[in-house]
């Protein structure tokens, strides 16, 4: 079982460390100091998902190489009731699906522009492919790598169980339940789902977190205060945060709260300072900013620069990133 004081031991939070090494010498400090920034946890999003196709085998298997270590896994759910690793709701972004099922859309309306929700003006007709209206053998009929690079031609929307076999022993485990609020109303279970994956593959245990360990995520409280429920405290869960999510959770009464169901945080980077930081670790959660990526890297030159400034300057525990032969780790 991994209690909240475990994990924050595996994120390597340093929570008293920097103030004890005041007091010491200087060389034991920077010893101390060492021995905190080592321990920083990397995360690979959606893969090394700059580098090869989201939520697919061959970007596991390129984070792997890069040294992460979690891997991340967004769930949806088929048609049939299993669990794949896909970003989206819908399969239109990643995949060929409007060329082998070009009649197999839903129809919706959304408006024009942000400002024009709830107006009453006319929205945009789009076509949408669900995951949830496909068969598993239907999705594995599709590509999942062309609309990244043609050299990945032929790659497949992998199911969770595909991910755990290539992930597990080599690194964690960081599956998010996604839209679970989406899938419940449509009869699917996304938690009961995950959690007998992890039973079946004896995932989740005292001996299976030394070499496989297990984080789960979610924007949804009530997801996880389900998973909470259930699991008794016996895995990390971590409380996604997003800009319309801030203004409760990055509070002080909001942090006590996420506390009582969750192990840590992940806000949304431009959402942090080091008061968050410092509040969320003295109420004993971990933080994990996303998402760090080569592309988008703000007032820092390199992502390297931005994410040595949120790991050592911050001081958070670990990170989302797509590129994770970037990651700054220190030397000992």
């Amino acid at each position: 079982m991994i209690r909240r004081r475990d994990f924050l031991q595996l994120f390597g939070s340093g929570i008293g460390i920097v103030a004890a090494a005041g007091a010491l010498s200087t060389s034991r400090a920077q010893r101390a100091t060492k021995s905190r920034v080592s321990r920083k946890i990397l995360i690979a999003h959606r893969g090394a998902s700059a580098y090869a196709p989201e939520h697919t085998l061959e970007s596991y298997r390129l984070a792997l190489k890069q040294g992460a270590d979690f891997v991340e896994q967004d769930l949806q759910i088929t048609r049939d009731n299993q669990l794949i690793c896909l970003h989206d709701l819908t399969l239109e972004r990643t995949t060929n699906i409007k060329e082998l099922f070009p009649t197999r859309f839903q129809e919706e309306t959304v408006p024009r522009s942000p400002s024009e929700q709830g107006s009453g003006v006319a929205g945009v007709p789009v076509r949408r492919w669900y995951a949830s209206d496909f068969t598993l053998r239907e999705i594995k009929q599709l590509d999942a790598g062309s609309w990244f690079n043609p050299k990945f031609r032929g790659a497949r929307v992998p199911t969770f169980q595909e991910a755990i076999d290539v992930v597990r022993g080599k690194a964690g485990l960081y599956p998010e339940t996604k839209a679970p609020d989406v899938y419940g109303r449509l009869g699917f279970d996304m938690e009961r789902l995950l959690l007998d994956a992890l039973r079946k593959n004896h995932l989740g245990t005292r001996t299976s977190e030394r070499h496989t360990p297990v984080i789960i995520q979610s924007f949804s409280p009530e997801s996880l205060g389900k998973l909470f429920s259930t699991l008794n405290r016996q895995l990390p869960l971590v409380l996604l945060i997003n800009e319309e999510m801030r203004r409760h959770w990055l509070t002080a009464a909001g942090l006590a709260e996420a506390k009582t169901f969750s192990s840590g945080i992940g806000p949304a980077k431009a959402l942090l300072d080091k008061d968050i930081v410092r509040q969320a670790h003295d109420v004993g959660l971990s933080v994990t900013p996303y998402t760090f990526r080569s592309s988008n890297t703000g007032r820092f030159k390199t992502v390297s620069e931005e994410m040595s400034y949120y790991l050592y300057d911050l001081g958070v525990d670990a990170l989302f990133t797509d590129n994770p032969d970037l990651f700054p780790r220190a030397e000992l």
